[in-house]
């Protein structure tokens, strides 16, 4: 199979889908692996090392799409790419997709008429995520460290050190939401010496973060009352809440943000899925923040974009299996023998074949496994 790696183009993604590992090990099992000129370039990977694995380095990216039977990126098409969803038939992408948060984007895909796996979506027996959760991680990792810049007086906070000092207290961090994100902030930020406080709805989850950090950290069940309580005395929240598939509840509202302390600090690693706090919108690594009621708001929609070294070589640790069961085994033979990457597919020819997106658009849902009979 062909197998195409364009070049992102999402603003400040810095990202590659594939590593050049990653290409030697489609190419020993007898694929042809394409990739754009400088697409690794961000990421700290030249095109030689590409090479020198057996890729066939493309200087335009119409000519990827167009040549590829299988195209992997790392972010959802954008509008500038959506013409090249229509390159040609037949076609699978496999990507972050985060349709329930982009109408747009699931027109496109919808109109393209080929089959769209989403790495967010693939889901296994027991409800974990393999292909967010490396970039859970990560992004869970970077947001204390991005709320502890911004809550410096330069990055436009109180101009409060997150760990504090002897004589003076420390920041309190609030996460809201105790998966794979919530529980790499609540890492970070009690690394940091800070006062940290941990939300969730599911008890069990509370447990195991109580015996995780053996009372480095206070658990609270999460309810409106208790975040409205627990947020007004925050220096930072971080948004951590994921419903697969589906968009983001929005848990901070506007009116709980005008009162807490101005200058405090918010950051929403759900932005991709729509953002938990009332005033999300997604921002850039060029322009990260913005303002409401005095508070500071962090709503990247690529953090791990900011670490693509990392990121790149975590991403295609996950990802590398799946891609190589898709291109060798096709993606109906591949999802029949793995029910977590059937998981994934979200669009096949024109139909929406999951249903949490369909339900965020009011579109037709198709299942699956009608459409695969």
């Amino acid at each position: 199979m062909n197998v195409g790696v364009p070049s992102e183009v999402k603003e400040d993604e810095y990202r590659v889908a594939i590593t050049p590992a990653g290409v030697r090990e489609l190419t020993s099992a007898g694929h042809t692996v394409y990739v754009e000129k400088s697409a690794g370039d961000g990421s700290s990977m030249p095109d030689d090392e590409f090479v020198r694995t057996g890729a066939v380095i493309i200087d335009k990216a119409e000519d990827i799409w167009a040549a590829s039977d299988l195209v992997c990126k790392v972010k959802e098409p954008i509008a500038e790419e959506y013409h090249l969803l229509e390159a040609r038939s037949g076609q699978t992408l496999f990507t972050y997709l985060h349709l329930a948060a982009s109408r747009e984007c699931t027109d496109a895909l919808i109109g393209g008429g080929n089959v769209a796996i989403a790495y967010e979506t693939v889901r296994q027996n027991d409800d974990s995520l393999p292909l967010l959760a490396p970039m859970s991680e990560v992004a869970g990792r970077m947001a204390p460290l991005m709320g502890a810049h911004h809550l410096m007086r330069a990055g436009g906070g109180r101009g409060v050190l997150v760990c504090g000092v002897p004589g003076v207290r420390c920041a309190r961090i609030v996460i809201l939401g105790a998966g794979v994100a919530g529980m790499a902030a609540a890492t970070m930020a009690v690394g940091m010496h800070s006062e940290v406080f941990v939300l969730d709805r599911n008890l069990d989850k509370l447990r195991q973060v109580d015996h995780h950090f053996r009372g480095a950290l206070e658990t609270i069940a999460s309810s409106q009352h208790a975040i409205e309580e627990i947020c007004i005395d925050a220096d930072i929240v971080i948004g951590a809440v994921l419903v697969v598939g589906a968009r983001a509840p929005r848990l901070v509202s506007d009116d709980l943000v005008a009162q807490m302390r101005a200058g405090s600090v918010l950051v929403d690693i759900s932005v991709d899925q729509g953002g938990c706090f009332e005033s999300t919108r997604p921002t850039t690594h060029s322009h990260p923040t913005f303002e409401v009621h005095g508070s500071i708001f962090y709503c990247v929609a690529n953090m791990p974009g900011g670490v693509p070294h990392t990121s790149t070589h975590a991403l295609a640790n996950a990802t590398l299996p799946y891609t190589l069961s898709i291109a060798t085994h096709g993606w109906k033979e591949a999802i029949r023998a793995d029910h977590a990457l059937a998981e994934g597919v979200n669009v096949v020819d024109g139909q929406v074949v999951y249903q949490p997106v369909a339900e965020a658009h009011g579109l037709a849902y198709a299942p699956l496994s009608e459409l695969m009979a």
